[in-house]
């Protein structure tokens, strides 16, 4: 009876903002939809729906409980590292051994942009020190309409810049009063759109028009989806990298058992992962 009418508030949802939750855990959305129930008053789910019918801005309310957004500059830092010393100068090495000067990343879920905009300096960081020609562009994509915005405003509170080195701070920040805005060079460099990973008639955010990733971030999303809607994420991430693409997961991530062979873990540190083939 709980899970018809957890069903039921999916449903509206659904039919209300077009947003379908449904492949999502079903643990995680109880969670969240009883801190909505929590904060309306409602008695139960029945009650909810009937406050959700009566009040179409608590619809928002749940989206945001849903899209919880949590993120900083250079998230764990052993990863970023890698992608520093390792990654992109192996993607600028190979690019310009096959005078290719086009290199195409994906931050997908993107949340409020702290991690394609850490992407964006290390690229700017590499580009000024070795003079190259390779031209990046950075998609990043989220479910979140709203993070998305505040993306692109690229202003941030002390929480998500306390892991970012002091010159960095000092080059790439300016700082007003509690906030720090990010510099309009490396906001160009990030394109940031809605997209759904589930979404059925797109096998990549429309933006790129095509795929053909070098690198793709797609951290802490997986651990969302139940099993069977995380091969349908899967399968496009596979399928959008380019030959010997990189994959970055979140630590709490692993490819699913049918696309283990077709993955190459690039370290022990780091859930980092080279496409085979």
């Amino acid at each position: 009876m709980k899970n018809q009418k957890l069903k039921d508030v999916l449903n509206l949802l659904h039919e209300q903002r077009g947003f379908d939750f449904s492949g999502y855990r079903i643990s995680m959305l109880e969670r969240r939809v009883q801190k909505r129930v929590f904060a309306t008053h409602s008695k139960d789910l029945n009650e909810y729906i009937t406050f959700l019918n009566h009040h179409p801005d608590e619809f928002d309310n749940l989206i945001d409980v849903f899209t919880i957004n949590v993120s900083r500059f250079f998230r764990n830092s052993l990863s970023f590292e890698y992608i520093t010393k390792i990654i992109i100068p192996n993607l600028f090495l190979t690019k310009t051994r096959a005078s290719d000067d086009i290199l195409r990343i994906w931050s997908a879920g993107c949340s409020f942009g702290e991690e394609p905009y850490s992407i964006a300096i290390i690229l700017n960081e590499l580009l000024k020190k070795e003079e190259s020609n390779i031209k990046p562009t950075i998609f990043a994509t989220d479910i979140d309409k709203k993070a998305i915005a505040r993306a692109a405003v690229g202003t941030y509170g002390f929480e998500s810049i306390k892991k970012v080195k002091y010159g960095i701070l000092e080059k790439y920040f300016t700082k007003e009063e509690s906030q720090f805005k990010l510099n309009q060079e490396i906001k160009n460099r990030v394109q940031f759109s809605f997209y759904d990973m589930l979404d059925k008639n797109r096998a990549v955010p429309p933006e790129s028009i095509f795929g053909g990733f070098d690198l793709i971030l797609c951290r802490n999303v997986l651990i969302y989806f139940e099993p069977e809607f995380q091969k349908i994420i899967f399968n496009k991430l596979y399928k959008s990298l380019n030959k010997n693409g990189y994959l970055i997961l979140g630590e709490a991530e692993v490819p699913i058992d049918e696309f283990k062979h077709k993955f190459k873990r690039e370290n022990k540190c780091s859930k980092i992962y080279r496409k085979i083939g």
